[in-house]
């Protein structure tokens, strides 16, 4: 049978070649994994999953997130290339939010992480009580 993960000590290694290393404390690639990990850059990504949101839609998906920190997610998933932001040149402003392709990469794999947690709820809590 033929191993296929790798080991530790070469998963580490292999960082050293990449453009990015995430384990270095300097590496901006910190800054990209805290927006698409905070909790309110995970809601976002996989609700704009669904497809183009308006700010007020995303508002109401994303349920207990401020305006402030809904603006604070997006401009942050803006500027990393995940979040696409149309504004459209009508009265009232109309702004349109949806994934880039590479957003929709991130989003997807989030998708797993967030459908995980809910299909395992019982498991998880069960120590809890």
């Amino acid at each position: 049978m033929e191993k296929t993960s790798k080991s530790l000590r070469a998963a580490l290694s292999s960082r050293a070649t990449r453009p990015a290393n995430v384990l270095a404390p300097e590496c901006p690639s910190r800054a990209v994994l805290s927006h698409v990990t905070s909790r309110w850059g995970v809601l976002v990504l996989v609700v704009l999953l669904g497809g183009m949101h308006r700010f007020s839609q995303l508002r109401k998906e994303v349920g207990g997130v401020s305006e402030k920190m809904l603006a604070q997610t997006l401009v942050a998933l803006e500027g990393d290339g995940f979040v696409l932001r149309t504004a459209l040149p009508v009265i009232p402003p109309h702004v349109e939010y949806s994934l880039t392709p590479l957003g929709r990469e991130v989003a997807e794999r989030l998708e797993v992480l967030v459908d995980w947690i809910e299909d395992n709820m019982p498991r998880i809590v069960a120590p809890q009580v």
